[in-house]
């Protein structure tokens, strides 16, 4: 991790937030109290950003400065706001497409998906603000850079998002191996939405019966699934095979 990537010290972190930078989450010690740790719990619940009291060991092996007992994550992107996002898309006369992450914590996979949605034309990746890869540096870099360019929107949850884009006019596609219809079954040539889960547990529950339509990608050997940022990319570029066939604009 590099140093950019985080601030520690009680002040410096409710001065950060006091200024407006983009934190992705804070670590503070379990058993820290005071005034000041009051103070940044409770402008980090104004601000809200995401507050996990954790052992003082893990704030440890991130930096053995003298951390005063809290830890805050810098976002190397600004967080887009999915409800101003929208009209934005549609006042462009842009086709919308956008990418929703359900639980993806490993920050290659993430990567990975952001650099390919950005290839291939994608308006915004959204992620829920619990359970989610951070993106920080490690995550821009393994994108290539792509997470400097495509907007990301960190919602409350994946739900709510998911209920959002249906309430705005979008077609929700989850991609899961539960799934009878072959993902080149369903049409992509509207707004639409595509869903991938998480790494070991795929789409949750309560997404999966959101979605209009619950596609999967056929397997022919002996392991049975794919990474999630492979299966990611062959999803993503249906939908560009299937506008650029239907002569619609891809970006």
């Amino acid at each position: 991790m590099e140093r950019s990537d985080y601030i520690f010290g009680l002040r410096a972190i409710i001065e950060a937030i006091e200024a407006g930078k983009e934190i992705d989450k804070i670590f503070l010690a379990k058993d820290l109290q005071g005034e000041l740790a009051r103070e940044l719990t409770d402008k980090a619940h104004k601000a809200r950003i995401i507050m996990q009291r954790v052992p003082v060991e893990r704030i440890n092996r991130i930096t053995r400065k003298n951390h005063q007992g809290a830890l805050a994550m810098l976002s190397a992107v600004t967080y887009h706001n999915l409800g101003n996002l929208l009209p934005e898309l549609y006042e462009a006369g842009l086709l919308p497409f956008i990418v929703v992450l359900d639980g993806i914590t490993d920050v290659r996979n993430f990567g990975a998906i952001a650099r390919t949605a950005e290839c291939a034309g994608a308006d915004a990746i959204i992620i829920p603000q619990h359970g989610s890869v951070s993106v920080g540096g490690d995550a821009v870099k393994t994108s290539a850079g792509a997470l400097l360019h495509l907007p990301v929107c960190r919602e409350r949850t994946t739900l709510s998002a998911v209920r959002f884009l249906k309430d705005n006019g979008y077609r929700v596609i989850g991609v899961s191996e539960k799934a009878d219809i072959n993902y080149t079954q369903a049409s992509y040539t509207d707004p639409v939405a595509l869903v991938m889960g998480a790494e070991d547990t795929g789409i949750s529950a309560d997404v999966l019966a959101q979605c209009d339509e619950l596609v999967s990608i056929p397997m022919f050997g002996n392991i049975g699934s794919l990474n999630v940022s492979v299966a990611a990319g062959i999803a993503m570029y249906e939908v560009v095979r299937q506008r650029l066939e239907a002569n619609l604009e891809v970006i």
